[in-house]
């Protein structure tokens, strides 16, 4: 007989067509690479992670995401439980809080964002992804959108032709005669004697001499950043013919705004001690671990752009104390006093909604109680 397995997670509440969406920039932004939505999302978290995650999950972009007005929407816990489960959904990998400066000059401001994910990453990921985001919103205000410059493999044939004298085919005494037009033609019966038999044609040249040779067709970025693993790494070496299969996947980064140096470093981190087949898992984190597109009217690279503005950075936030830094400094969200406070303490442990209850039963009782007397 078959045994029901009947899920323990509290149903999610709707969200309310009143819920308040934050300003224009701000609240709740959804990460790329996320699976389609299902039944067992979240499965693995405790009860009221569970159930914050869930509901999470169903808000808009851009909608409110302050632990005041989840708590609002969430009666079944208070703000200090919805914080404590926002941490713990960011240690997870769901979420990362940030704030970055928009605007120029005297009117900078600060954004603050939640990122969200209903597809758990690891701090790897994490860091790459908002890498790939500073890096967009560092090349902001965008250029007018240019012509894309032919890729460095369509070059050759694209390019014009060098300049080169034309090869001469005809004998030199067939040319044109530079003479002036009015200089008069000598007459057939003026030349004295037998007219002297012409002189042979010179040979002409060989193309290969007279005409430049073919240039071979030059390497493109996406190759050349995957023949450079090996020397950033030798768990990472692949072939010549490796690396001419790998080409397209790796030009499909190049195509979404980064560079060489970002493609290695993605590539070359968090690498295992031993790689089997290094093409198999350059192959995989190719796909996996591939940068977000960029927003339509960025340059494409190569292209000419004006003088770089500013820098405008991003800054992840600790999800319990705000505390700003570096996506880098901050893994699983939190700073260093609150990651060592939330291993020591091991987390504050979920609560069942009916020890809730019996709670307010008991306080409903004593108030009662106290009234009579």
């Amino acid at each position: 007989m078959a045994t029901q397995h009947l899920s323990s997670a509290l149903p999610v509440p709707a969200v309310s067509p009143a819920y308040p969406m934050a300003k224009p920039g701000y609240g709740k932004r959804s990460a790329p690479g996320q699976r389609p939505r299902t039944r067992d999302d979240f499965a693995l978290l405790p009860t009221r992670e569970r159930y914050v995650a869930g509901f999470v999950d169903h808000l808009p972009d851009g909608a409110a995401m302050s632990v005041k007005q989840l708590a609002k929407q969430l009666p079944l816990y208070g703000q200090q439980a919805i914080g404590t489960a926002l941490k713990a959904l960011s240690v997870a990998g769901h979420l990362r809080r940030v704030r970055c400066s928009v605007g120029a000059g005297d009117e900078t401001r600060w954004v603050f964002r939640t990122f969200w994910s209903r597809t758990a990453h690891d701090n790897e990921w994490w860091n790459t992804y908002l890498a790939t985001e500073d890096a967009t919103r560092a090349t902001a205000p965008a250029a007018a959108p240019e012509a894309p410059a032919p890729s460095s493999l369509a070059a050759p044939a694209e390019a014009p032709a060098p300049t080169a004298v034309p090869l001469q085919r005809t004998p030199p005494e067939a040319a044109p005669d530079t003479a002036p037009a009015t200089a008069p033609a000598v007459p057939p019966a003026a030349s004295a004697g037998p007219a002297a038999p012409a002189a042979p044609a010179a040979p002409a040249a060989p193309p290969a001499l007279t005409a430049p040779a073919a240039q071979p067709a030059a390497l493109s970025p996406a190759y050349l950043a995957l023949a450079e693993l090996g020397r950033k790494d030798i768990r990472l070496a692949l072939s010549a013919d490796d690396c001419a299969a790998l080409e397209p996947q790796a030009a499909a980064w190049f195509a979404r705004g980064v560079d060489a140096d970002y493609l290695i470093a993605a590539l070359t981190a968090g690498l295992p001690a031993q790689v089997d087949c290094p093409p198999r898992f350059v192959r995989r984190r190719l796909a996996d671990k591939i940068p977000p597109h960029r927003p339509a009217g960025h340059s494409s690279p190569g292209t000419s752009t004006p003088a770089p503005s500013p820098a405008r950075r991003l800054l992840v936030e600790c999800t319990d104390c705000g505390r700003p830094g570096l996506p880098e400094a901050l893994p699983d969200g939190l700073c260093r006093p609150c990651r060592a406070a939330h291993s020591e303490g091991g987390g504050t442990p979920s609560v069942d909604p009916a020890e809730i209850a019996d709670v307010k039963a008991h306080m409903a009782n004593i108030r009662d109680l106290l009234k009579a007397s």
